[in-house]
């Protein structure tokens, strides 16, 4: 009993631990409820980032599948409007041609018609002086001599009346001649007008279907840019989401892995040759070869709005269509992708053998060390050091790269 009294601090004091324990307990459990939660909602973020992703990739296709569509119609279009142009040429030609024919006409008209006004006056004065023959002039000469001068005289008479004879049906002949020839360039002009007419038709009727065409791309791209805007706002809450969690577990003591990948080494990268060659590493992988051979395939090839997204074989690249068209090489794309599609492409942030980067208005991408891109408007080309600056740029690169 007396003990007892001795120590009259040691109830409260074994109290106030046994607050302490149950205090430190709850806080441990709202804890870790704090992190189940977080990490439910990181879950929910993450399915709802997939489902968004699934439509960009479904709009991807549609979009690029518009682009070559667009493409494929502005190229015809620019066929119709050179044929038309050729047409037109033809038919001002023959318009020229029917002109000179015209003046020629009127020229000849007035030369036959001189020469048929000496011929009428002179079929006149021998009606009225009566056609002489060769047995009057011997009859009437006194002298051989003046037989001969007579008939000479005579000859000279039949010779320009048959001159000025021939003469008219020559320009007669010529005058039936031209107007021929100008009938057949009249029916040139008529042809000529009436090619024009179809491919003037044809011509409106492909400038409307590409306009409309491409006015379904902008929907399209408008639409797209809705969920990527959606997406980009996941991704937000998203990075917020990661760095509690990150401070969590710093908290706690567990590791947080950077994913940072290593740089290339010197043996590593690709040299520069000249803007249609780049070497190969001899230590890239053949994915990344792959990608390099297929670059300078069409490293010499010229910028075409929407090469590239039509099919991937094209005669010239924009430059989303050259970076799809180099990544298929390497095997890391099935079908084109425009320059806001590939911003979403692949995993995020810098690779380390390909990394692309993409905006809505452009993209172009390294590919071991050496840059391929279409600015400068030569078309796709190697570039020793970047054209493009990364600022206002997405990296993306492919997964293991």
């Amino acid at each position: 009993m007396r003990a007892r009294g001795n120590f009259p601090w040691l109830l409260p004091a074994a109290l106030l631990f046994a607050l302490l324990c149950a205090a430190g307990s709850a806080a441990a459990d709202t804890l870790e409820e704090r992190l189940r939660e977080t990490q439910g909602k990181l879950g929910e973020v993450r399915e709802s980032q997939s489902a968004v992703a699934a439509t960009i990739a479904e709009q991807n296709r549609a979009i690029d599948s518009m682009i070559g569509e667009v493409s494929l119609l502005r190229r015809r279009q620019a066929a119709i409007e050179a044929e038309l142009a050729v047409k037109q040429g033809q038919l001002d030609e023959a318009t020229a041609e029917l002109e000179a024919g015209r003046h020629h006409l009127e020229r000849v008209r007035e030369r036959l018609e001189r020469a048929l006004t000496v011929l009428r006056e002179r079929l006149v004065a021998i009606y009225e002086a009566g056609s002489p023959d060769m047995l009057n002039v011997v009859l009437e000469s006194g002298s051989w001599s003046e037989v001969t001068t007579r008939a000479e005289y005579l000859d000279q008479i039949q010779e320009h009346d048959d001159a000025i004879a021939a003469r008219v049906r020559e320009l007669r002949d010529e005058a039936r001649a031209e107007v021929e020839r100008m009938t057949a360039v009249r029916e040139r002009i008529e042809a000529a007008r009436d090619a024009i007419a179809v491919k003037e038709r044809e011509a409106a009727a492909t400038r409307a279907e590409a306009e409309a065409r491409f006015a379904a791309l902008k929907a399209a791209k408008a639409e797209r840019q809705a969920a990527l805007d959606a997406l980009q706002s996941r991704e937000a809450a998203l990075s917020d989401n990661l760095a509690a969690i990150s401070e969590q577990l710093a908290a706690s003591g567990a590791p947080v892995p950077s994913g940072t990948p290593a740089p290339l080494t010197p043996g590593q990268t690709a040299s520069f040759i000249s803007p249609s060659q780049a070497s190969v590493p001899a230590a890239a992988p053949d994915a990344v070869r792959a990608a390099i051979e297929a670059a300078n395939s069409i490293a010499h090839l010229p910028y075409v709005w929407g090469g590239g997204h039509g099919s991937f074989g094209s005669p010239g690249y924009d430059c989303s269509g050259a970076v799809s068209f180099a990544l298929h090489g390497g095997g890391f794309l099935s079908s084109p992708l425009d320059s806001t599609g590939l911003s979403t492409w692949g995993e995020p942030g810098p690779g380390r053998w390909i990394t692309v980067y993409a905006n809505a208005g452009h993209t172009w991408v390294t590919i071991a060390g050496l840059a391929f891109d279409t600015s400068g408007g030569a078309g796709p080309r190697w570039h020793p050091s970047p054209a493009s600056s990364t600022s206002g740029f997405i990296a993306r690169h492919p997964p293991g790269y």
